[in-house]
C-alpha cells in the first residue's frame, strides 16, 4: 500500500469531519472517500478476522449473513468455500463499501453473493441463516444489542454467530476474563469514539449470555502509526441456544 493511500485513510480517521443526520449518512460520509483504500489499511488495523472466518462451520449449501460486511473482505479468507454455499449476504449501510464487495464478487464469479444496503437491526434474509458474522461492526452499530438479538431470531436452530471487534473489559470482570487497566479502559473508548466507533465493556458478556460459547479469544494488537500501546480485541464464536 502506498504512503499516499495511508495518508488519505489517516486523514479520514483523524481529521476529516463525519457529517450526516442519520447513521447511514454518517457511515457513507466516513467510508465513501476511503472505500478504495479500505482493505489495504484495515488488513493491518483489524486483527482476528481471518482467525474467525477460518473457524466458521461452513458446509455445502449453507447461508451466511455478514452484518457490516463492507467490502466483502471476509469472504477472501474462505474463498474456496464461497461457491459451495447456497447464499452469502454482505450487509452494510455504506453503498461505497458494498460497491467494492460487488466488484470482488464479479472478479471471482460469485453469483451467490448478494450485497444489501440495510440496517443490521432490520435486515431480514428471505431464508433462515446458518451463520451470522459481525466483523468490527458491532462497535459501529448504535443499537448493537438489538443487532445481536435480531440476528439470533433469523439464525437456524443450532446456527453459528461469530464476532470479532475491539472492546474494553468491565472494571470488575467475572473470573476467567481479562481485566484491563484504567488507562486502557479510558484511552481506547475515547480514541475510537472520534470516528464513531464505540467500544463497550458489555459485548463479551452479552454474547456469552445470548449464545452457547464454542470459542473465545481475548488479545491485543498494535495499530498502524501508533507506537507503544496496543488495542484490546476479542473473537467470539457461539451457537444459537435451544428454545
Amino acid at each position: 500500500m502506498s504512503t499516499m493511500a495511508d495518508l488519505r485513510v489517516l486523514y479520514r480517521l483523524a481529521v476529516a469531519p463525519v457529517r450526516g443526520r442519520t447513521h447511514a449518512e454518517r457511515m457513507e460520509s466516513f467510508y465513501g472517500v476511503q472505500a478504495n483504500d479500505y482493505d489495504s489499511f484495515r488488513e493491518r488495523l483489524l486483527p482476528g478476522r481471518q482467525y474467525l472466518c477460518e473457524q466458521l462451520p461452513l458446509r455445502e449449501g449453507a447461508v451466511w449473513v455478514d452484518l457490516g460486511g463492507g467490502t466483502g473482505a471476509n469472504l477472501e479468507f474462505v474463498r474456496d468455500w464461497i461457491p459451495r454455499l447456497a447464499k452469502v449476504y454482505v450487509v452494510d449501510l455504506s453503498s461505497s463499501l458494498l460497491e467494492v464487495a460487488r466488484e470482488r464478487s464479479e472478479k471471482y464469479g460469485w453469483s451467490n453473493v448478494e450485497t444489501v444496503v440495510a440496517d443490521a437491526t432490520r435486515f431480514e434474509p428471505p431464508e433462515s441463516a446458518d451463520i451470522v458474522t459481525c466483523s468490527y461492526s458491532l462497535t459501529m452499530i448504535p443499537d448493537w444489542f438489538a443487532a445481536i438479538e435480531h440476528a439470533n431470531r433469523f439464525l437456524k436452530p443450532g446456527g453459528t454467530f461469530g464476532a470479532v471487534d475491539f472492546y474494553v473489559s468491565r472494571k470488575h470482570p467475572e473470573p476467567g476474563y481479562e481485566r484491563h487497566s484504567w488507562f486502557t479502559r479510558t484511552l481506547w473508548p475515547t480514541w475510537f469514539a472520534f470516528d464513531n466507533v464505540h467500544l463497550s465493556p458489555d459485548h463479551v458478556r452479552f454474547l456469552h449470555r445470548t449464545f452457547q460459547c464454542q470459542r473465545f479469544l481475548e488479545s491485543r494488537t498494535r495499530l498502524p502509526y501508533v507506537p507503544f500501546v496496543r488495542a484490546p480485541w476479542y473473537s467470539f464464536l457461539g451457537r444459537k441456544r435451544e428454545e
